[in-house]
């Protein structure tokens, strides 16, 4: 049987060639997914659509190569499992009813049946997925989706949750616990369905300070690990807390993960130096480096890849590839990072 040369990355292993994927792979940028879009509707329809969702999920891979399938859904299905409405406002983004900070969590019924659609779509890509390529699952981590379930959208500086957060840190808590047992759930389902691996997507963790970081990033992450850990012994986890800084040493430290995303914003050079050798890093080319092309875009590569030469690496982009990007610039960072022996 083969292992895929992401996964046993993943797991602590230093091999010749990098494996490589990229965050939101499936999506815009690709006319495949533009074409399909326009048949089928709005977002959610694609997501909830499992045969829809799986294909989406396997476009990249068709047209890359790349050594992960991301599957293709969202962190706010979370929220909408547990009763809040969700929708995509064209030109808006996403909108959750009713905000939390005008309702609470009794107020909601939650509809556990909205997650079955997700296990379906990993199934159906798995099936379909050749064995050398890693399945990936995924969830938002509980501050980020607490964020939109208070606030009811996306913000700048999460000014909602972090007031909140201040304010009744009892009523927080129980938000993100709640939280927390729907993503351990959803997570062992997408692991039950087919995904050999999962990350945890924690996109406004940058916006706390310290105190606050280590209270409502780092100790949920860490019982999340260690849940999946009794349910699904030995199925990597990918933290990737965005805009953590220096404070993602601690987050290594004290979650338990064994595999860190990191943001365009870090200095390879420093995580190396910070992170233990046996953690695997995943990233960190900045989106817009990879709209831009060219010159630019090979050294920044060349950097990253001689930066984690000696230690596991999953070459990856430092958030999510730009909608915008072209074709040719995926084209040609595939080909280098492909080419790359140390």
């Amino acid at each position: 049987m083969i292992e895929p040369r992401l996964l046993r990355t993943l797991q602590g292993h230093r091999g010749l060639a990098v494996p490589l994927w990229l965050m939101r792979q499936a999506g815009r940028y690709l006319p495949e997914y533009r074409d399909l879009r326009a048949q089928k509707g709005g977002f959610l329809n694609l997501v909830y659509d499992s045969d829809a969702a799986a294909e989406i999920t396997l476009q990249p891979i068709r047209r890359f190569g790349f050594d992960g399938a991301i599957l293709f859904s969202d962190i706010l299905i979370v929220p909408h499992a547990m009763g809040q409405h969700l929708e995509f406002l064209a030109g808006e983004g996403p909108r959750l009813s009713p905000p939390l900070v005008d309702s609470t969590l009794e107020a909601l019924a939650a509809v556990p049946e909205r997650l079955q659609p997700i296990y379906d779509t990993v199934a159906k890509v798995r099936a379909a997925l050749a064995p050398e390529v890693t399945l990936l699952g995924f969830a938002g981590s509980p501050w980020t989706v607490a964020t939109y379930m208070i606030a009811g959208e996306g913000s700048r500086d999460q000014h909602d949750a972090r007031v909140l957060a201040y304010n009744d840190p009892q009523a927080m808590d129980a938000i993100i616990r709640a939280i927390e047992a729907v993503t351990v759930d959803y997570l062992a389902g997408q692991i039950a369905a087919g995904a050999q691996a999962v990350q945890l997507f924690d996109s406004w963790s940058g916006s706390l300070a310290p105190a606050e970081f280590e209270r409502w990033v780092i100790a949920p992450t860490s019982r999340i690990v260690a849940a999946l850990a009794q349910r699904c012994s030995g199925t990597p986890v990918i933290g990737f807390p965005k805009g953590a800084g220096a404070k993602l040493p601690a987050y290594v430290r004290e979650t338990g993960i064994r595999a860190v995303g990191i943001d365009e914003t870090h200095d390879p050079a420093w995580i190396d130096a910070n992170l233990p050798y046996d953690v695997c890093v995943q990233g960190n080319l900045d989106p817009l480096l990879l709209l831009a092309g060219g010159a630019a875009q090979d050294a920044a590569v060349a950097h990253i890849l001689k930066a984690f030469d000696n230690r596991p690496h999953i070459f990856n982009l430092g958030h999510g590839i730009d909608r915008r990007t072209p074709i040719a610039h995926v084209e040609r960072l595939v080909a280098q990072v492909r080419g790359w022996r140390g």
